[in-house]
């Protein structure tokens, strides 16, 4: 299971931006298969924090670098199995995180009282079973979400426009912004899009092997 962790850094500046963070999530489930149906729903946990269970990783990379898109949280990601809150097998058929326990839940509480400490730039760790696995998916997820962070208002008008793998979609893009096909062209550039994409397999597969 993959465990995300995500507390707010900017609370008193921003306000409590939790339950636009859920919507989202609940939005992007149309697009993202691993979130449609998640071991455990994302909900708030305590105060500004929310917590959300997946046992896909490509969807756990996703919601990640979506968090790191906002600038506004530390993204802790555990890597184990979660069980009922008592030690038996299974997940809660409540569906409530208070019913849930197990190393998964305790590796994402670590990670992300680690990225909140962490004098890095991107406030992102992984935790897991498997150690090196673990730091390397992590710093794998660190690279892409600098690509993510850096992105400025306009890079992001032109990349929401576009799905990852689709040919021809730049000259429509164009026409909805009103801009130039090169300009579009540009922007996919600059912003790394198509590496970033390259790349979340790898993280996804490291966050795999950090089971152990």
């Amino acid at each position: 299971m993959f465990v995300l962790t995500l507390n707010q850094r900017d609370t008193p500046d921003a306000g409590d931006r939790v339950d636009a963070l859920l919507r989202e999530l609940t939005d992007a489930a149309a697009a993202v298969p691993g979130l449609r149906s998640p071991a455990l729903p994302f909900q708030r946990s305590v105060g500004d924090e929310l917590v959300g269970v997946l046992e896909d990783p490509h969807a756990a990379v996703d919601v990640a670098l979506r968090a790191l898109r906002q600038r506004r949280w530390n993204v802790g990601i555990g890597v184990g199995t979660v069980c009922h809150a008592d030690g038996s097998a299974g997940i809660p058929a409540s569906g409530d995180l208070h019913h849930a326990g197990g190393p998964g839940l305790a590796a994402a509480r670590r990670a992300v009282e680690a990225a909140a400490l962490s004098t890095a730039r991107i406030p992102l760790a992984v935790r897991g079973r498997d150690a090196e696995a673990a730091a390397e998916a992590e710093a794998v997820l660190k690279l892409v979400g600098q690509l993510v962070w850096t992105r400025t208002a306009a890079e992001w008008s032109v990349l929401d426009l576009l799905v990852p793998g689709v040919r021809g979609q730049q000259r429509p893009a164009a026409q909805a912004l009103g801009i130039t096909t090169q300009a579009v062209s540009q922007a996919v550039q600059r912003s790394f899009w198509n590496e970033e994409h390259a790349c979340r397999p790898a993280a996804a597969r490291l966050l795999t092997l950090a089971a152990g």
